[in-house]
């Protein structure tokens, strides 16, 4: 009886703090609409595919470079190609290969903080020197370097993203769990004789989600950057793939006689990458504790 009761209590105070998060999330204008705005990016993403209003990748050079229109609303590319199909069957590519290298980036961070963090010793020392060797390079110039080892595709842009954006994971969850590991309940499972591995799963990583979750928010943002960029260089997708930087950098030339070939994916590209800052905001606050007795107090 004794036992049921202190579960229920503490399902009571999970969902209090989980009501409470949300109030202070949905409270942040800003990151509640831009939240919106993410869920729709992804969904067209999902289903872009079969909502396009003509094919992506059907060219006429007879419609080349045609201006908005009520039958091409964002016009049509340097070979007639109708831009706002080409954004949306697109959109699984930027968004994809971004989700997915901060996804694998994240993981292999995480991993690394862990077992630096808790480990210590010389694990942790050989753990960071090589962190700040990657941490040396910047990161556009290490993606680049590796998709030249790597060759061009979509693998090898989502692997040189993600080994470009892992050390600051393994960075911040070291710190993160060398605050966790000094507290008290970490030295009572310690004397309890568990596994290094089961403390570090079990114990210390669940106590620094919330930090880990607001810096992948924050890193989808510049990933989305990062890959329309290496696109826009010629070293994302593949043509025809209607990348949204591919689509920037094959229309470049006519910026200015036909400047709603680029603009248009410029859009998407910044809308995205900003919503994806706003909501890593409003995580930031919701998730911390000190940011939401301050936005009580206020």
């Amino acid at each position: 009886m004794e036992d049921e009761l202190i579960l229920r209590k503490v399902e009571e105070a999970r969902k209090k703090r989980l009501k409470e998060m949300w109030s202070v999330f949905k409270n942040n204008r800003m990151a509640y609409l831009a939240s919106y705005v993410l869920v729709a990016m992804y969904l067209m993403a999902l289903v872009g595919i079969f909502i396009t209003p003509y094919d992506p990748y059907d060219f006429d050079l007879s419609r080349a470079r045609q201006a908005p229109s009520l039958s091409h609303p964002l016009g049509t590319d340097e070979l007639g190609r109708d831009i706002l199909s080409r954004i949306i069957a697109g959109a699984k590519y930027t968004l994809g290969i971004s989700l997915m290298s901060v996804t694998i980036g994240a993981l292999i961070g995480v991993m690394l903080g862990l077992i630096s963090g808790y480990m210590g010793g010389l694990v942790d020392t050989v753990i960071q020197r090589a962190v700040d060797v990657a941490l040396a390079f910047p990161t556009i110039l290490l993606a680049i370097a590796l998709i030249a080892a790597l060759g061009q595709g979509v693998v090898s842009l989502i692997i040189a993203i993600a080994v470009s954006t892992f050390p600051v994971y393994a960075r911040l969850v070291r710190g993160s769990v060398l605050q966790v590991i000094n507290e008290d309940y970490i030295a009572v499972v310690k004397l309890l004789g568990k596994d290094p591995w089961y403390i570090m799963f079990k114990h210390v990583l669940p106590n620094i989600t919330s930090p880990i979750i607001v810096q992948s928010t924050y890193y989808m943002g510049l990933a989305i950057l990062l890959t329309s960029s290496l696109g826009f260089l010629g070293l994302g997708a593949p043509p025809p793939t209607p990348e949204w930087g591919s689509m920037i950098g094959s229309g470049r030339v006519y910026l200015f006689s036909s400047p709603h070939i680029v603009v248009s994916p410029g859009i998407f590209i910044l809308v995205t990458a900003l919503a994806c800052n706003l909501v890593g905001d409003g995580l930031r606050d919701a998730l911390d504790p000190k940011s939401r007795m301050f936005i009580r107090r206020v």
